[in-house]
């Protein structure tokens, strides 16, 4: 049986002649001077297959780019440290708490953690295709001047981006962990969280599960964490990106993102951009089990769904490949190769069982467009 897919076609296929063809229009419109891939992660465990296939396809596209239209590339993998390490309740006020992982673990850790578990994927990568590579923890990201500057302006315009960023109640979450010592909860939904806008910092006043009322001032050269909910913290992080006026900032996120994005692109719109400052993206397939949903490894974790037929362990932890990191960088690309031959094989999903078969079957397609 062949490695290839039966892939069938759709609108968006039916437009293009290669799966970067979604980019041609900001390469030739834009001239920019580089690319940048900005794929990000969160480091909440361990890596997985739809973590893998996205990097890996990261920087395929990025060759396939560099190598069709003699355009500089570089690949920026975001370490998102600030997802909910603990969640509990307090009890006297009904509210949600959390404390993310680089409150619970700490930077140095999760900085030799991201070194462990995903640099030496990258590294492999990076090596094979000849692209260079950064990584950035969002605990350092959100410190930065230029990503400060751009949190304070977003958040000016926030009335009219508000709905968008959060649908259910219009009140896109802000998080500032408390400061003291071993502490670092935050309220999961900001219930009590009041921001006051100055000309060049913000004034931020929010309830510790522990210690009750306290401050936060957040400014290009203050202290403290600046957590944003979800959506909102992609807002910034794209306007950050696309500051860079040179260099063309690609997006690059798995299949599940598309509905998500939507709401990126409009409240982006709400704040002032127009169609053409929006941000590039790149969605790649996503990893699904045989009723249609998410490959999650959570779920399975939990008991609340199986491992899918023709899945196998390694598949929710990639330490688990049977076999060396070289192979299985090698595998992944081979893969890349054959989604990438054809915009029908590379804008759908796949089945957990079928992106096993692709892995145990490479072939290397001859398109490299």
């Amino acid at each position: 049986m062949t490695a290839y897919p039966a892939s069938p076609n759709t609108v968006l296929a039916n437009a293009l002649s290669a799966v970067t063809d979604i980019l041609t229009p900001r390469l030739r419109t834009g001239r920019p001077a580089g690319v940048v891939f900005s794929v990000g992660t969160q480091i909440n465990g361990v890596p997985h297959l739809g973590t893998s296939l996205v990097q890996s396809l990261t920087f395929a596209a990025a060759a396939r780019v560099r190598d069709r239209f003699g355009i500089p590339v570089e690949v920026a993998f975001g370490a998102l440290d600030n997802a909910p390490h603990e969640v509990l309740t307090d009890p006297a006020s009904g509210h949600r708490y959390q404390r993310a992982y680089a409150q619970a673990l700490g930077e140095d850790t999760l900085a030799a953690q991201v070194d462990t578990l995903y640099r030496p994927l990258f590294a492999a990568l990076s090596d094979r295709l000849s692209i260079p590579y950064s990584i950035e923890m969002y605990s350092r990201l959100q410190q930065t001047e230029h990503f400060r500057q751009t949190w304070l302006r977003a958040h000016r315009r926030i009335d009219a981006a508000r709905w968008w960023l959060d649908p259910a109640h219009g009140v896109p979450h802000v998080r500032v962990p408390c400061p003291a010592p071993g502490c670092g909860w935050a309220e999961k939904y900001a219930e009590r969280t009041r921001i006051l806008l100055d000309t060049d910092h913000a004034q931020i006043s929010a309830v510790c599960l522990h210690h009750g009322p306290y401050e936060i001032v957040v400014g290009p050269a203050s202290a403290g964490y600046l957590d944003l909910a979800t959506l909102y913290r992609n807002l910034v992080k794209e306007l950050s990106a696309i500051a860079d006026r040179d260099r063309l900032a690609v997006m690059v996120k798995g299949g599940d993102w598309v509905f998500g994005s939507q709401l990126v692109d409009q409240a982006l719109t709400a704040i002032g951009l127009t169609g053409a400052q929006l941000p590039a993206r790149l969605f790649c397939p996503q990893v699904v089990t045989d009723s249609g949903a998410k490959l999650s490894k959570t779920l399975i974790r939990e008991g609340k769904a199986p491992l899918p037929e023709g899945a196998a362990p390694w598949m929710l932890d990639t330490r688990m490949w049977p076999g060396s990191l070289s192979d299985y960088a090698d595998q992944l690309l081979d893969m890349a190769d054959v989604l990438l031959a054809d915009p029908r094989h590379f804008y759908r999903s796949y089945s957990a069982g079928e992106i096993g078969r692709l892995m145990s079957q490479p072939t290397r397609s001859l398109t490299t467009s």
